[in-house]
């Protein structure tokens, strides 16, 4: 059963980082000025390197550990408030990512200003701000002297933005072992929390035609582009808005030569979906195309990537805590069910309660306008480190 933050808490923290908003935002530049796009080895090594040096200054002894991988970089790992990664006991595990979407240059075009009431820059709001501010977390109740409930884990993987193909493994082996899972990630328009996430499937459906001279003998030919549009319009029908299924054929390429009929084409489909029993009846929907035309060969590649997070029970439990904590902290947090998804569907996979989009308020996640809100840091930190006190 969570406890409830106490009146003096709430207090005491909300001080605490309306005191430290400064040196939080200084560590949110540094990393946002240290641009890390996914796949790029050296950018995400200076970011670990100072994540992994702030961590080792929280005020509270750290276990910090680098998984690498050859392709992406390493994933960070920080252990806290606990025995280390070999403990049996359940933690509170804090997720989150390193790489952003941003090429290297973006920050010379786009550099680090703050404007309004808003911090600009690019992957500031998806989501190294939010990286910074778990780490504070840490610090705040180590200064403190606010004890949390479980040992907590931060997790913050380096290919989350091009599907996790080796923080996957990592991210659903940590959940195992996690009482709860707090997802870092941006927060939906208004600072709301996500309590679902749709899964998202991609396919490939590729035609092999006949090829034929477009003027002299067309009739020998059986056009693979024909096909595959053909093929479009039925994964169209695919759609059904009222169950959260959507399809979108979202690349087509095909053919030599305008005076060819073409002999290949294929499309590339992106599916999102909130059930898994819907994953399921539109992969088996894929895998039993057929050609429209007998002569055109057929093949379909490609599968579930990340599954729902769905809006069960004890994620509604877990959010209505967190929404009590806010509203002890003077602020209401809302919810809300969103279309992208991110490491907290595998986390919400292999059974673990989560509670997504707990990320500074702002906006423009992979857009040129890519801001957080300064106002939301200091209140954001606190439901955070009371979220690891109370649970």
């Amino acid at each position: 059963m969570p406890l409830e933050l106490k009146q003096g808490e709430a207090r005491a923290l909300a001080e605490y980082f309306a005191g430290r908003e400064g040196e939080v935002l200084s560590l949110m530049r540094a990393l946002v000025e240290t641009e890390s796009p996914s796949g790029d080895l050296e950018g995400n090594a200076a970011v670990v390197s100072l994540l992994a040096k702030a961590a080792r200054t929280v005020g509270v002894e750290t276990e910090v550990r680098l998984e690498s991988d050859a392709e992406y970089g390493s994933h960070l790992l920080i252990h806290a408030f606990g025995d280390g990664r070999d403990s049996d006991a359940p933690t509170t595990l804090i997720l989150g990512h390193t790489d952003t979407v941003h090429p290297r240059g973006s920050i010379n075009a786009r550099p680090w200003r703050e404007d309004n009431g808003r911090v600009y820059g690019p992957g500031i709001f998806d989501m190294k701000a939010n990286c910074a501010l778990a780490l504070e977390s840490l610090r705040a109740c180590a200064t403190l002297n606010l004890q949390p409930s479980h040992p907590v884990v931060i997790l913050l993987t380096c290919d989350e933005e091009v599907g996790s193909q080796s923080g996957r493994a990592l991210v659903e082996a940590e959940s195992r072992r996690a009482a709860h899972v707090l997802v870092f990630e941006p927060s939906a328009p208004g600072g709301r929390a996500k309590t679902a996430r749709k899964g998202t499937s991609g396919y490939t459906v590729r035609a092999e035609g006949v090829a034929a001279h477009a003027g002299l003998d067309p009739e020998k030919g059986a056009s693979a582009i024909l096909e595959i549009a053909r093929q479009i319009e039925r994964l169209h029908t695919f759609n059904d808005a009222a169950r959260g299924v959507n399809v979108n054929a979202g690349v087509v390429s095909g053919g030599t030569r305008s005076n060819v009929v073409a002999a290949e084409a294929w499309t590339e489909v992106d599916v999102r979906f909130s059930t898994m029993d819907d994953a399921l009846r539109v992969e088996e929907a894929f895998l039993n195309l057929r050609a429209f035309d007998e002569r055109v060969k057929l093949s379909v590649e490609g599968g579930i990537n990340r599954p729902p997070l769905e809006r069960s029970e004890a994620v509604i439990a877990l959010y209505e805590h967190a929404r009590r904590i806010a509203s002890v902290l003077d602020f209401e947090l809302g919810e809300a069910s969103v279309g992208g998804a991110s490491d907290g569907n595998f986390a919400a996979a292999v059974g673990a309660t989560v509670l997504d989009g707990l990320g500074i308020e702002g906006d423009g996640a992979h857009a040129s306008h890519e801001h957080i809100i300064r106002g939301d840091i200091a209140r954001r930190g606190a439901l955070l480190a009371g979220l690891l006190v109370t649970l």
